[in-house]
């Protein structure tokens, strides 16, 4: 036994939180794409097949009061609402991210007013936030401006409406600092909103604590939700009767019964809504949530640096000089729960990794990305991870 085979014992024995993993439903693969899609939990196919077969196949259109579906959006979001730093009534479940992201963006640049005439967007973000925060400039007749979250603070100015931002660069699993930003936007006047799809469930967040103005996530990551899991929109509660959505639709009436013609929003985070709610896939993450009774946020960012912090240490004992390199930042503070490394042959070396029972996935054009889930991800998960990916870089060397 080498000594960080060893050493991956006694973490693993020390290890907190190491029982939560029994929660879902595993085998013997290490899974380091958690980040992409969360393992299922185990309780989740018994609540499911409740929601079809007694739910909806016994009480049918009754389950709308009697089962709780209609008040799902808002009982949902207040249990997600301790994973973000946020108090009950702020976050709406509903739609996807992209949704909500122009939601967020198109109701900040309206608060903003009409004397703001620019909406900064982080350069480095994933695709969608981009195309959405494009469309909504058009929408807004605003003007769009790249640029990355280090230049936000001397970009912002007296045309800044709204700035949208990654709490997690989604490649290099850099963290951007919110509290400086955040306050940054609103000492030009502007208003901030947060992509936290990669950072909720995670590490700690803190939108209330930090003064957030808006804030999105998706739910199949960290979450574990399920693919394609509803999203989640924050409006901070000081705003919810300013906002204005540009997506107004009968879920989010102030009389959805009343079916009248012109509309008014609702009060508080209902607003938020839409259409009606996608209710199987809503109950499948009420359910999911379940895994994190008794849970700690602060607890699971412990652990995820430390299980962050030991993959770097077996990577560099293991891999082969000069093969693969880190653009993960070392710093514990600027690094989310994840760990991307370069490589020429990036994609090929992913594929027989997974042949090999280490998932990780691949961004193009060189990123190797492994994430790092702390309730089932433990420390012999990531010595072997290390040793297997030192396997395959050295055989696949000339």
């Amino acid at each position: 036994m080498s000594d960080l085979m060893r050493k991956a014992g006694e973490l693993d024995a020390a290890d907190p939180l190491g029982g939560l993993r029994d929660r879902f439903v595993l085998d013997d693969v290490v899974y380091l794409d958690g980040n992409s899609l969360g393992a299922l939990p185990a309780n989740v196919p018994a609540a499911v097949d409740d929601v079809v077969r007694r739910q909806w196949g016994e009480l049918r259109i009754r389950s709308w009061e009697e089962s709780g579906w209609w008040t799902a959006p808002e009982r949902i979001g207040d249990r997600i609402a301790p994973l973000v730093g946020a108090a009950a009534g702020q976050i709406v479940v509903g739609d996807s991210t992209s949704v909500n992201v122009f939601k967020a963006l198109v109701a900040a640049v309206r608060m903003a007013g009409e004397g703001r005439d620019e909406i900064l967007v982080d350069a480095t973000t994933f695709p969608t936030d981009g195309y959405i925060a494009e469309s909504a400039a058009r929408l807004t007749g605003r003007t769009l401006r790249p640029v990355t979250p280090a230049e936000v603070p001397a970009a912002l100015g007296e045309r800044t409406a709204a700035v949208l931002l990654n709490h997690v660069d989604y490649r290099t699993g850099r963290l951007h600092d919110l509290p400086a930003l955040t306050a940054a936007v609103h000492a030009a006047g502007a208003y901030a909103v947060w992509d936290l799809c990669h950072s909720a469930g995670a590490l700690p967040v803190g939108l209330d604590e930090h003064g957030v103005d808006l804030a999105v996530g998706c739910t199949y990551k960290y979450l574990n939700g399920g693919p394609g899991s509803p999203a989640y929109l924050y409006v901070r509660r000081d705003l919810q009767a300013r906002f204005d959505s540009p997506l107004p639709g009968w879920n989010s009436h102030a009389e959805p019964f009343g079916m009248r013609g012109a509309y008014e929003p609702a009060s508080g985070a209902p607003r938020g809504r839409v259409g009606t709610p996608d209710i199987l896939s809503m109950l499948a993450l009420e359910a999911a949530l379940e895994v994190w009774d008794g849970v700690s946020i602060e607890a699971v960012r412990a652990k995820s640096l430390a299980l962050t912090d030991f993959f770097e240490e077996c990577v560099r004992a293991y891999a082969p000089p000069g093969r693969v390199e880190s653009v993960t930042p070392a710093a514990h503070a600027e690094r989310g729960s994840q760990v991307a490394l370069r490589c020429d042959d990036a994609g090929d070396v992913m594929k027989r990794l997974i042949e090999r029972e280490v998932v990780g996935d691949f961004r193009a054009p060189d990123v190797l990305r492994f994430g790092f889930t702390p309730l089932y991800i433990g420390f012999a998960d990531v010595e072997r991870a290390a040793r297997v990916l030192a396997e395959v870089l050295g055989e696949a060397l000339p």
